[in-house]
């Protein structure tokens, strides 16, 4: 359902308004000229096709198999590996998590964590097999990691298990909050190697028989992302169904590191689009007989989200520069993703009290971006969890034993 005062029109209306993009250093300016095109062949289609579109469903709590094809054919199943900038990768990570942030859950997980572990870490069979198909977002992968008793302190202890047994593996264990773990076609799965005490992963096709997917529902955010219990039991597979790059907890990390840095673009992301919404509700909304937007108070609000979103870009450009250097530590991931997650957790809450009672209702956005806020200011690592690893790397002293 659109109203009056919810947001409307393309990616540049409000520029078209002469108001500032979102966009608020104009990054895209350093894109090369196809990049720049394409991003705003991007943001063109998620206003059309994915922002209004991605309501109702948030609101069941339903997947939307429909909006998969346009972001494939936008190249979004690939983009962590199609050789485009990484400023390109998360300006485009930012695009969509400002327009839905749960279809930014699923294509940033499915980049980062799932196409980028098969790519890099996997077979030329296994890569033969999986990608193609992954890639144009015809299949999905879920990354199983993360257990019911371990999310924190997963690389100590995991408990997942991978047993050699007559030339099979047999994996068994359970993994909790795995993204699409209902919906994929292929599982990695993450298991303690009972030879070696080593954590390795393993590719899992999920009509496998023993692996068993239950959706977690009830979420307050990132509702359309189907986030899954999952059992393992005695899912047997072939010797090749080992990562042969996989065969350390190392390799995860790598992974984990990159991961977090995604994380912090989707906080931009979901910064310009609290702005967004904000500036166009405040523009259009009438009380006391003037624009919202001429009230000081709203002006304050307004003012200290662009404030909190400009932190974060400049943080997430220099970001980007180490990425592209090859200098990024994962110092420098937790403190983006603990920070520019905060910082967007408080804008939400800014936006919602300025909104009034519309502010909670997901039909004028405000409340749908702030309840999705929380859930990825949680995930990649708790906001605790990256200020320790923040810590850990500023001092050489650990906190977790």
């Amino acid at each position: 359902m659109t109203h009056p005062t919810s947001p409307a029109g393309g990616p540049d209306a409000a520029s078209a308004d002469g108001l500032p993009h979102v966009d608020l250093f104009d990054l895209r300016s350093r894109l090369s000229a196809e990049e720049r095109s394409r991003l705003e062949t991007i943001e063109a289609h998620l206003e059309t096709h994915v922002r209004q579109q991605a309501i109702e469903p948030w609101n069941r709590e339903e997947f939307v198999p429909e909006l998969l094809p346009g972001l494939g054919a936008l190249g979004l199943g690939q983009i962590f590996t199609d050789g485009s900038s990484t400023l390109f990768q998360g300006l485009t990570h930012a695009a969509i998590a400002r327009h839905d942030l749960s279809l930014s859950a699923l294509v940033g997980i499915h980049n980062e964590l799932n196409v980028g572990t098969i790519e890099h870490l996997g077979s030329e069979a296994q890569r033969q097999r999986w990608l193609p198909a992954m890639k144009r977002l015809e299949s999905l992968g879920a990354f199983c990691l993360t257990e019911p008793e371990h999310g924190s302190d997963i690389a100590g202890g995991l408990e997942t298990s991978a047993t050699l047994d007559n030339g099979e593996w047999v994996i068994r264990g359970t993994k909790r909050w795995i993204g699409a773990g209902t919906l994929a076609d292929v599982a990695l799965v993450w298991a303690r190697d009972t030879a070696d005490d080593a954590i390795k992963c393993f590719l899992v096709p999920t009509d496998t028989p023993g692996y068993r997917a239950t959706k977690i529902s009830n979420k307050i955010g990132l509702r359309i992302m189907q986030n899954a219990d999952i059992v393992f039991d005695d899912v047997r597979l072939p010797e090749d169904a080992l990562l042969p790059g996989a065969t350390s907890f190392e390799a995860a990390n790598e992974l984990l590191r990159a991961s977090r840095a995604w994380v912090g673009w989707q906080a931009v992301g979901a910064q310009q689009g609290l702005l967004e919404i904000l500036r166009r509700y405040a523009l259009s909304r009438q009380q006391f007989g003037r624009p919202l937007a001429k009230l000081q108070l709203i002006q304050q609000a307004i003012a200290h989200i662009a404030g909190n979103l400009a932190a974060s870009i400049g943080m997430m450009t220099e970001v980007n520069r180490l990425q592209e250097e090859g200098r990024l530590e994962m110092l420098h991931a937790a403190m983006a993703k603990a920070t520019t997650t905060r910082l967007g957790r408080e804008s939400a809450a800014l936006g919602r009290d300025a909104m009034g009672g519309n502010g909670i209702v997901s039909d004028f956005e405000m409340a749908k971006m702030m309840n999705d806020l929380e859930a990825i200011y949680t995930y990649e690592g708790t906001y605790g969890i990256n200020q320790l690893i923040v810590a850990r790397g500023l001092t050489g002293v650990s906190a977790f034993v």
